[in-house]
């Protein structure tokens, strides 16, 4: 194996009281730094959610040494090959949530929360024609993949979702209603809150899109498109099967599943769009910026 293929990304997440958050924000740092490991990571009173990448040997050593504290002896961790860093520097900050929900009664997790299902059953579940499929993504990871039926929401933060939940869900509290993330930590909170609501069969996919790509058994049947991820690698297959392209250009609407960030600066918005258009449009999201953005060069040139 060549030096280029022994890196890999980890996914995790714990939810679990931390003491002194920003004593445990400095020890995380101060590991990573040591371990030469890249990336994000979010420490709160209410637990840690990260993903890095790094060397192999030096990614499997932060995972044992996670594993050895108390807090995280059962932590999973999702493992992803790559061939190199998959971000650019190592950021490790405390908050006050994991995910920013903002909840008005904030659910506990690991009391509260939905009941969680294998990628087997949640397949299974996917079958059945009386199930309620709920995305517990935002709107623009929706539409470069999904899973097939699901519903979208139509939210551009987490903390839209007490809102939209109400506001879309409320008569449909007695059914059987399954919930799906990148990852996981977002339905934890999700499928709790939901039961604070009053919702009686809520449950989600444990460990979220990614684990369910990796089911030997499942192979990512019926998700369509591909998985926005939060790092350089920004989308990646999950349907091992049945490579479809869902996501549309955001200028000329063709198939595409390509996202960029609006070369405007003061814009930077990230955006579906083809090798064509983003020639065609100075890398630009509309016209607009695209105009602001050679006015700015003229103006930089005198």
């Amino acid at each position: 194996m060549t030096e280029a293929q022994t890196y890999q990304i980890l996914l995790y997440y714990k939810y679990v009281p931390i003491i002194d958050p920003e004593a445990f924000r400095d020890e995380q740092y101060a590991l990573c730094e040591e371990l030469g490991l890249k990336g994000r990571i979010l420490v709160a009173a209410e637990g840690i959610n990260g993903t890095v990448s790094g060397p192999r040997r030096q990614t499997e050593r932060y995972m044992e040494i996670m594993h050895a504290h108390k807090n995280f002896a059962d932590m999973p961790f999702k493992v992803d090959d790559y061939d190199g860093h998959a971000f650019n520097r190592l950021s490790v900050k405390v908050k006050k949530e994991l995910v920013t929900f903002r909840f008005e009664d904030d659910p506990d997790p690991n009391t509260d929360g939905g009941k969680h299902l294998s990628p087997k059953e949640f397949y299974e579940h996917l079958l059945q024609d009386d199930v309620i499929v709920i995305d517990g993504r935002n709107d623009y990871e929706y539409e470069i993949g999904h899973f097939r039926g699901a519903i979208r929401p139509e939210v551009n933060t987490s903390r839209q979702f007490e809102k939209w939940i109400r506001e879309n869900l409320a008569d449909k509290k007695e059914k059987k209603i399954i919930t799906y993330c990148t990852g996981g930590i977002r339905c934890e909170k999700i499928t709790a809150f939901m039961k604070k609501e009053g919702f009686q069969d809520v449950a989600q996919l444990d460990g979220g899109i990614v684990s369910y790509s990796k089911d030997p058994e499942v192979k990512g049947k019926l998700f369509d498109g591909k998985c926005y991820v939060f790092d350089q690698r920004i989308a990646v297959s999950i349907n091992q099967e049945e490579d479809k392209v869902i996501g549309k250009c955001h200028h000329c609407g063709q198939p595409c599943d390509r996202y960029i960030n609006c070369d405007y600066q003061p814009c930077h918005t990230q955006h579906i769009s083809c090798v064509s258009c983003a020639t065609e449009h100075d890398q630009c999201c509309s016209q607009a910026c695209q105009e602001a953005k050679a006015e700015e060069r003229e103006l930089n040139k005198v």
